[in-house]
């Protein structure tokens, strides 16, 4: 798809939309992650918001948790119901969410007490391995929600910091 190369200025984020097949499970996994409830919670029926999305229609639960500047918005689509993407990180189009911390190990290790399950081990960036050098020491950990849905922790230097 060509679209023209006019600046649309798109630059600030109001919510990522999470997919998801059971919305009481999530809303535990994310209430859990972030420590924070969700700021709304209901219901939708509509065909002409389900046409918005190239759907016949839209039946569907959703809550919203909101982050610093950011809201996760987890739905849970009752009509139609669909498939679980099984969205590998190699996979064109599927995404992942990050979280910045602070304090990666001390993060790290309580997710990991608490039972968190990483995909692998945790990464920090090397010399020779990124560039620009000067994000290197950034370190990275992902893992996924109930319904695989990439997730990542951070704690970025240099330039990755922002």
């Amino acid at each position: 798809m060509a679209v023209a190369s006019t600046p649309m200025n798109l630059t600030q984020a109001a919510h990522v939309g999470i997919s998801v097949s059971d919305l009481d499970a999530s809303i535990a996994f994310y209430t859990a992650l972030t420590g924070r409830a969700p700021a709304a919670q209901g219901t939708m029926s509509s065909v002409s918001f389900g046409e918005t999305q190239g759907l016949p229609v839209a039946g569907l639960r959703y809550a919203t948790i909101n982050l610093d500047g950011l809201g996760i918005d987890l739905i849970q689509f009752q009509n139609p119901v669909g498939e679980r993407t099984n969205g590998m990180a190699n996979r064109p189009g599927s995404m992942h969410l990050c979280f910045k911390v602070d304090d990666f190990d001390a993060v790290h290790t309580r997710m990991k007490e608490a039972g968190y399950g990483f995909l692998g081990d945790d990464y920090t960036f090397t010399a020779g391995e990124v560039t620009p050098e000067a994000a290197v020491g950034t370190k990275v950990a992902y893992f996924n929600d109930p319904d695989g849905t990439n997730l990542e922790i951070i704690e970025p230097k240099g330039g990755f910091a922002n």
